[in-house]
Formats: C-alpha cells, sequence, structure tokens
C-alpha cells in the first residue's frame, strides 16, 4: 500500500503528534469536568487540567509553531535568491544542527569571490551577446545625420547624433561601475531625446550642493541606474499628466553614503501597488506582474538588484508616491570611486587566487 505524501514530511507527522497530545489533554479536562458535576473529583483537578492544557498550547505556539513558520519564510526567501542571511536568523528558526549547517555552507559558497565573479562574467557575456553589430548600428546612425545635415534637417541631425551618442554608452560599454558624472550625462542625452517628443512641456531639474560637486561626479554607480528610473518616470508620470511635467534628479551626500532621489510630479501609484513593489524591492524578487510590472517595477528591480549585487544588501532602493501628487525613487550607494572599487576587486581576485591554492 502506496504511502501518503502527506506523512512524508516529519513537520506533518510532529503536528499530528501534537494534535492527539492536545486531543488527550481536552479529553481528560472534559472527564474531570463531568466528574465534577457529578461529584465524583476535586475542582482543583479540572484547574490543574485546564492550567496544563493553556500551558502546553502557548508552548507549542511560542516554541514550536512561530519559529517553524519564521524558518519556512527563511528558507522561502532563500530559494527566491535571498543569498544575504544574517547569522542571528539561523539561531531564531526552528531548524536541525545538520540543515543549519549546510544553509550556512551554502550561503557561504554563494558569497564567495569565486562566486561573485562567475556571476560577474557571466552578465557581462549577455552584455556581450547583446551587441549585435554595434558598429552597422552607429555607421546607419551617422549616415542618417549626414542625409539629415545636406537636407537642412537640423533638429533630426541632432536627434539622430544625440541616439547615436546613448546607444553607444548603452551597448558598448560592459564596466560594473561607472562615474556619476557619466551616468549623469546619459540621462541627459537621454532627456535630450526626449524633448524632441514632449518639447517645452517636458523640464529636467538636477540639484546638489556645489561644494559636494567633486565628491558626488567622482562616485562610483552601477552603470544604467539613473536613466532606466527616469525613462519610467517619463512613462508613466508626464505621459498620463495635462500640462507641464517637471523631473528632478537631487543628490545628497552624507558621511558615507550618496543618496539620489529620482522625482516626477506626475500620476502617482496606487497605495497597495508601491506597497507591493517596495515589498519585491526588499525581497531582491524579479517576478513582477499586473499592475506593478506596467508601472515599471521591473526596471526598478534590475536596477535595485544590481546595486544589492555590486554594494551588498544594505544599500539599494525605495519608492515613494502619493496618488495624483508624483512619484519619488530614492537610491542609497556608498560613497566609492572608482578607484577604490579596483582596489576591492584586485583584493577579491587575490583571494580567490588564495582559496584556488
Amino acid at each position: 500500500m502506496k504511502k501518503s505524501k502527506y506523512f512524508q514530511y516529519i513537520s506533518n507527522r510532529i503536528c499530528l503528534m501534537a494534535v492527539l497530545v492536545l486531543l488527550g489533554l481536552l479529553i481528560q479536562t472534559v472527564e474531570h469536568i463531568v466528574l465534577v458535576v457529578q461529584k465524583d473529583a476535586a475542582l482543583w483537578k479540572v484547574f490543574l487540567y485546564m492550567g496544563i492544557t493553556v500551558v502546553y498550547l502557548l508552548t507549542v505556539w511560542f516554541w514550536l509553531i512561530v519559529p517553524y513558520k519564521r524558518s519556512e519564510r527563511m528558507i522561502q526567501r532563500f530559494l527566491e535568491g535571498h543569498i544575504i542571511i544574517e547569522s542571528s536568523d539561523f539561531d531564531e528558526v526552528l531548524l536541525t544542527p545538520s540543515i543549519r549547517r549546510q544553509m550556512e555552507a551554502t550561503d557561504k559558497i554563494l558569497k564567495s569571490p569565486q562566486m561573485i565573479d562567475i556571476n560577474r562574467r557571466q552578465a557581462q557575456y549577455l552584455a556581450l551577446q547583446n551587441q549585435i553589430n554595434p558598429h552597422f548600428l552607429y555607421n546607419t546612425l551617422e549616415s542618417i545625420r549626414g542625409e539629415a545635415l545636406i537636407a537642412g534637417l537640423d533638429s533630426v541631425a541632432d536627434m539622430t547624433e544625440a541616439l547615436a551618442k546613448f546607444f553607444r554608452y548603452t551597448i558598448t560599454k560592459v564596466e560594473n561601475l561607472v562615474c556619476v558624472e557619466e551616468e549623469l550625462d546619459n540621462c541627459e542625452t537621454y532627456f535630450r531625446i526626449q524633448q524632441y517628443r514632449f518639447g517645452d512641456r517636458l523640464k529636467l531639474h538636477i540639484a546638489y550642493e556645489e561644494e559636494d560637486k567633486d565628491i558626488i561626479m567622482s562616485c562610483g554607480i552601477p552603470k544604467l541606474t539613473l536613466q532606466p528610473i527616469l525613462e519610467n518616470s517619463i512613462i508613466h508620470g508626464t505621459e498620463r499628466k495635462v500640462g507641464t511635467s517637471n523631473l528632478r534628479i537631487k543628490f545628497e551626500c552624507t558621511k558615507k553614503r550618496l543618496i539620489i532621489r529620482i522625482s516626477d510630479d506626475g500620476v502617482g501609484m496606487r497605495i497597495e501597488a508601491l506597497a507591493e513593489l517596495n515589498d519585491r524591492l526588499s525581497r531582491n524578487d524579479n517576478n513582477i506582474t499586473g499592475e506593478e510590472g506596467k508601472k515599471g517595477g521591473i526596471a526598478l528591480t534590475n536596477v535595485n538588484n544590481r546595486i544589492h549585487l555590486i554594494f551588498g544588501e544594505e544599500y539599494g532602493m525605495h519608492v515613494y508616491s502619493i496618488p495624483g501628487k508624483g512619484t519619488d525613487v530614492e537610491i542609497t550607494i556608498p560613497i566609492t570611486s572608482l578607484s577604490d572599487y579596483d582596489e576591492m576587486e584586485h583584493l577579491r581576485g587575490n583571494q580567490k587566487k588564495d582559496g584556488v591554492r
């Protein structure tokens, strides 16, 4: 006879035994209540069994069920790709020593310099794979620009030049980090292209403290961090708004962090969609569907995940929005120059070599 799949899991067997013990206690309590009514037993025995039952229920709930549910959530996050797990998380969940050691070993492997290097190489390979003969694209755009200049179509020539510059930055450079100045220049190129469509309806404002300019502009940032968010603000905020729309990129420095806030005064997001998006951003979840996906959730999670991969889980993105007022996307990254990042990568490479030896 084939065994039930339900009882192949030890957790389900433990639940069954717990229920059976509880039923036994309840039966004993009811039996003593009947005896008390019939005056064949002392009342204190009823209260004793009732007290034991309550203590048993509280113990099972707080000592078994709550930690077990927490471990289920932690494992689910691990399966969804959230590989950064604090050691304190293991101390609070109901895991056997062998399972704990297994998860710690797996987490250590996933965060090892070798695995990080493999993931980085895969990303670079995919980026190179997507470069479908870029020179053909540039030459074609340059031909269009030349024809436009001959025909006296200066606006077409300017837009074609901006488009070529945008594609050159997007396609050819596969570095993990660029400086903020390069990223901001790409945003201005993209905005210049969009202005041919929206005209004076669309305005871009860039703000920072002048005394912090050198630090901000030289700070390392994952390539294509700002432009996708700017594009998201235009598509899902500006396009749906009547009248002039303002986009704002504001930089703020703390001692160790650079805070970038990209704002629009568009239509905003529903409270439910905003909460779901921020929840997915906190869990590194790429599975964006429905309204959230239509509102640019995929682009935002892509940027957020790349920030996590390069800088760690303590950095990333959070979205604020008020329906009918607009949306703010706040990005937090460490103040790191490209030379500092290269030195860090060099140390990782040495660690990798030492591990091979």
